[in-house]
C-alpha cells in the first residue's frame, strides 16, 4: 500500500474550519451542561419532590442511553412535537443534555463535601440562601471538582464526533467528505486522530492554566 497524505494537505483548510466547527460545539455544549448542572444541583438542594424526581429521572435516563439515541431522538422526535432544530443546534442541545446530567452528579458530590456548619455560618451572618450557595457552597465545591469538570468538556470534545451522524459541521464530518472523495481511508482519518490527539492536549493543558489561575490561592 502506497501512502499520500497529499489529499490531506490539499484539504487542510476545509480540516482546520471542521477543529473549529468541533471547538464550537463542544465548547457551547460545555455552557449549556454548567448551566444545567448547576441548575439541577440547586433544584435538588431545594428538596421539593416533584421537581427532585425530575432531576433524578433525568440524570438517570442519559447516564443510561447511549448518545447517539440521544441525539436522534433531538434531532428525530421532537418534529413531532413541533420543534425543529438545525444540525448544529441539535448537536448543542444533545451535548448539552448530556453533558449536563454528569455534571448534576459532578458538581452534586462536591457541594456534599462542603461541611455543613459553612451553610450555617453563612446563614447565621444573615446572608440569602441564594447567596450562601453561590459563594460559600459552589465556589469551594467547584475548586474540588475543577479536574472532574475539566475531564467530562475533554470528553464532550471527543463526543462531538458522533454528531456527523446528524450532518453537524464539525472534524469527522469534513474527514467523511474528504475521505468519499479522494478513497484514501487510511490517511485521512490517521490524520484526524492526530487532531483530536492535539486538541485534547491543548484543551488539558489550556484547563489546567485556568485552574492555576483561578483556584490556587496564594499562602500568607
Amino acid at each position: 500500500m502506497t501512502l499520500d497524505f497529499s489529499v490531506v494537505t490539499d484539504a487542510w483548510q476545509a480540516l482546520l474550519f471542521g477543529t473549529f466547527g468541533t471547538l464550537f460545539l463542544a465548547v457551547a455544549g460545555m455552557i449549556l451542561a454548567m448551566i444545567i448542572g448547576v441548575l439541577g444541583v440547586a433544584i435538588l438542594r431545594a428538596q421539593r419532590p416533584v421537581p427532585s424526581f425530575i432531576v433524578n429521572a433525568f440524570v438517570e435516563i442519559i447516564r443510561n442511553t447511549p448518545f447517539l439515541v440521544q441525539i436522534y431522538f433531538v434531532f428525530f422526535a421532537l418534529p413531532m412535537a413541533g420543534i425543529r432544530l438545525n444540525p448544529t443546534t441539535t448537536a448543542i442541545v444533545a451535548l448539552g443534555l448530556n453533558g449536563g446530567a454528569y455534571a448534576i452528579e459532578i458538581i452534586r458530590g462536591g457541594v456534599e463535601s462542603i461541611p455543613k456548619g459553612q451553610t450555617e455560618a453563612g446563614l447565621a451572618l444573615g446572608l440569602h440562601k441564594r447567596d450562601v450557595f453561590r459563594l460559600i457552597i459552589l465556589k469551594p465545591a467547584i475548586r474540588a471538582i475543577y479536574p472532574s469538570l475539566c475531564s467530562q468538556f475533554i470528553l464532550l470534545t471527543l463526543t462531538t464526533a458522533i454528531c456527523t451522524s446528524i450532518s453537524a459541521y464539525e472534524l469527522t464530518s469534513v474527514g467523511q467528505r474528504v475521505e468519499a472523495e479522494t478513497f484514501r481511508s487510511f490517511e485521512v482519518y490517521f490524520t484526524l486522530t492526530g487532531i483530536y490527539l492535539v486538541i485534547s492536549l491543548i484543551t488539558m493543558w489550556f484547563l489546567a492554566a485556568i485552574g492555576r489561575r483561578a483556584f490556587n490561592y496564594p499562602v500568607r
